[in-house]
């Protein structure tokens, strides 16, 4: 009974003590508890500030400047992640995780701040796992010169470390835009920071130019973001405009490939910065087995010492560039980048524009080269200042020997001395240190010479303190010279709106023959054949006429030539299907040219292979290949496509050579055959002059010669070209005149 009494008594005093859990205003926990512990993430941790690191990347770069590894030999990363401990107190492998993403190795920076030795991963890869600590080594990279400029000068604050031990500097005093130069990512509580990279010649370009005028835009020097990786941007001015005004948007960012013809194979060898290989093969084969992507055989990833590759073999007869189209809108292989320009400046988080991060640099920057020139004339003035002190010793050297020698207290020299040369207390001290051998007359003039270029150097230090301006010309002077010394040209592609439009998968087009016919006005028919047997006359405008007609098929591709020298490109699946009692379609409509733009010639083919002539009115030809119109990409308008110095007459496409008529207005022939002319890379050659006109004549006609009718070709070809040809014979007559199609 008494045990059991006992029990309930216990058990009763239990109930009367205060719970565990204590009841709290859900706004006094945000308040206390979450708030602090999300500003520390936000502070201390995630989000980068103006100098372009996170404490923990400071911390480490600090650590190994401390260390001496700017220079000499690369020591064991776990001796740097060990000493590394002493600033952050996180765990090993957070410290070494961290370096692993500055390393030369990794290739995740524009601009490597860590000097590597051994295997630290690659960005590219999810599953490619870097070496322990013990078996890889570093030291710290050539531009980290630039990362500590002057950082013993009192240029950045410093603070205490974590126990008191130390002291660490709050910010790097970099000497160029690190902040953009590197990329940066991360994730804090309810914000993140997304910071792509950009070139470094072009960072260094924009600042000093936004420097020198803050209204300037930069978007012609600061072309687009760098990556790494490489591959290729699609241009989007509006895009980066915004990027570079409020610090969020998005770059579309593509894989860059080869076609291997040989094997029949595609070679993949850039690809985004924000994807990684087995992120691409994974889709690719999850495509394959729903049967999305029947043109693919096999896909293997053949990454090596020699970088990055994957190799996707194709099936008979596919179309590498067609696929490769279909890869990038259906995988990663095309990938968008999300700018999130998330700074920390003065420690208060702020989404900046790129122009606005470059201006918030260069204040950060000023303030460092302001604090570098005081510490500077603070040591030349009290350096000046004792020598100014060693000055007064030369009026009477042996007084100053005769007042130590007679002074029968040591602690007397420095009053004596002060006393009797009416100098202070610092400058008595430094006299009464002088050595004894060294109190001669050579001795202190050789040190009181300094005297006048201290003076000089202290009046153009002070002159550089007070002016914004000459501090501005330090800041270019350093800046050129970074970029001189590390630059690099651009990894990443920059592919513009003007050269080439964004390529898209292409829908199955059915193949049937058909005939193209186009009109001196301008008009285009497409006439299946089937329809074209059951039709009548080709209906034309009054003064209109049929020009050409070419036989071909519906998945070809149109080139046609206008009178500005550009070439408009069509595939014939994309032209309405006519006929023959409509008019057409008209070009310069279907096509968008330009007011003043008129058809001048065209061509049709479907493997670019051959050549094309270009007749001009001044008895010129060119001959171009015609591969140099060919594009990877869905590209609808090739500008300089070819001369304009002479009007052109006809654009005459030829498989292999053959003979060639050009008919003057004055009624004069001639033929030569196209083996004559010299094939030319440059589309807009003028080519070689084949007819010499007369003083009022020009080429009005050219055409294949077996087209003219001519009885006797023979009588038309000179020797030699150029020359002014033959007037055309009376039986000859009227035969050039002839139509393309008989009744």
């Amino acid at each position: 009974m008494a045990r059991k009494a006992s029990t309930k008594k216990s058990v009763e005093s239990k109930v009367a003590k205060d719970p565990i859990i204590d009841n709290q205003q859900i706004t006094y926990t945000l308040e206390s508890n979450y708030m602090p512990y999300a500003m520390s993430v936000i502070i201390s941790r995630a989000i980068p500030e103006i100098d372009g690191f996170k404490p923990s990347h400071r911390k480490l770069l600090y650590t190994m400047y401390k260390m001496g590894l700017i220079s000499g030999s690369r020591i064991k990363s776990a001796n740097v992640v060990g000493r590394t401990m002493q600033l952050n107190p996180h765990g090993d492998a957070a410290i070494y995780e961290t370096m692993v993403r500055l390393t030369e190795g990794h290739q995740a920076l524009l601009h490597p701040l860590v000097d590597s030795k051994g295997n630290f991963g690659r960005q590219y890869s999810r599953d490619m796992a870097y070496a322990a600590a013990r078996y890889t080594e570093v030291k710290l990279a050539k531009v980290c010169t630039e990362i500590f400029c002057d950082i013993d000068k009192d240029t950045v604050d410093f603070v205490d470390n974590y126990d008191g031990s130390l002291k660490e500097p709050t910010l790097l005093p970099v000497s160029f835009p690190n902040i953009l130069v590197n990329p940066n990512q991360g994730i804090a509580v309810g914000m993140a920071s997304n910071i792509c990279s950009f070139n470094l010649r072009e960072i260094c370009d924009a600042t000093i130019r936004l420097m020198k005028n803050p209204e300037s835009d930069i978007l012609d020097v600061l072309k687009a973001p760098d990556f790494s990786t490489g591959g290729q941007i699609i241009y989007d001015e509006q895009a980066l405009r915004e990027i570079y005004s409020t610090g969020r948007g998005s770059i579309k960012i593509r894989a860059k490939y080869e076609y291997d013809k040989k094997a029949n194979c595609i070679d993949i060898k850039e690809i985004p910065y924000t994807t990684t290989v087995e992120a691409i093969i994974e889709k690719i084969i999850e495509l394959i087995k729903a049967g999305k992507l029947k043109e693919v055989a096999d896909i293997r990833d053949e990454t090596d010492l020699s970088g990055l590759k994957v190799t996707i073999d194709l099936k008979k007869g596919t179309d590498p560039h067609k696929l490769m189209a279909k890869l990038f809108k259906m995988t990663p292989l095309q990938d968008s980048f999300g700018c999130n320009f998330n700074i920390l400046v003065e420690g208060s988080p702020m989404v900046l524009g790129v122009t606005d991060i470059i201006c918030e640099w260069l204040r950060f920057r000023k303030n460092c080269i302001k604090r570098g020139i005081r510490y500077d004339i603070e040591k030349k003035s009290a350096r000046l200042h004792l020598l100014k002190g060693l000055e007064k010793i030369l009026l009477d050297i042996d007084k100053a020997v005769r007042i130590v020698r007679e002074t029968e207290e040591d602690a007397m020299v420095v009053p004596n001395l002060m006393q009797g040369f009416g100098i202070d207390e610092i400058q008595a001290e430094f006299v009464a240190e002088i050595k004894l051998r060294n109190l001669n007359k050579e001795y202190i003039i050789k040190q009181t010479g300094e005297i006048k270029r201290l003076e000089d150097e202290l009046a153009e230090l002070r002159d550089t303190l007070e002016s914004n301006k000459k501090i501005e010309k330090i800041i270019e002077k350093q800046l050129k010279e970074i970029s001189k010394k590390f630059g690099e040209d651009r990894k990443t592609e920059i592919v513009t709106e003007d050269v080439s439009e964004t390529m898209e998968a292409e829908q199955e087009v059915e193949s049937y023959p058909v005939k193209i016919f186009r009109t001196a006005d301008g008009y285009l028919k497409k006439i299946s054949l089937l329809s074209l047997r059951f039709s009548g006359e080709q209906k034309v405008k009054e003064s209109d006429r049929i020009v050409q007609c070419i036989d071909s098929d519906n998945t070809a591709e149109l080139l046609v030539f206008s009178s500005s020298g550009e070439v408009y490109k069509i595939k014939e699946h994309e032209v309405p299907d006519s006929k023959a009692s409509l008019l057409g379609e008209y070009l310069p409509n279907l096509l968008q040219m330009g007011p003043d733009e008129k058809v001048t010639g065209m061509v049709v083919t479907k493997d670019f292979d051959g050549h094309i002539l270009f007749c001009f009115e001044n008895g010129k030809v060119a001959k171009v290949e015609l591969k140099g119109y060919q594009t990877k990409l869905n590209r609808k308008k090739l500008t300089n496509a070819y001369s304009v110095a002479s009007p052109l007459v006809e654009a005459i496409q030829i498989k292999e050579d053959c003979d060639i008529c050009l008919i003057s207005n004055a009624g004069k022939a001639l033929v030569f055959n196209s083996e004559k002319i010299a094939a030319k890379t440059t589309k807009s050659t003028q080519g070689v002059s084949v007819m010499q006109p007369t003083k009022n004549s020009i080429v009005a006609e050219a055409k294949l010669a077996e087209m003219t009718g001519f009885k006797e070709l023979k009588v038309y070809r000179p020797k030699n070209i150029p020359a002014k040809g033959s007037f055309i014979r009376p039986e000859d007559e009227g035969t050039e005149q002839m139509t393309l199609f008989e009744d």
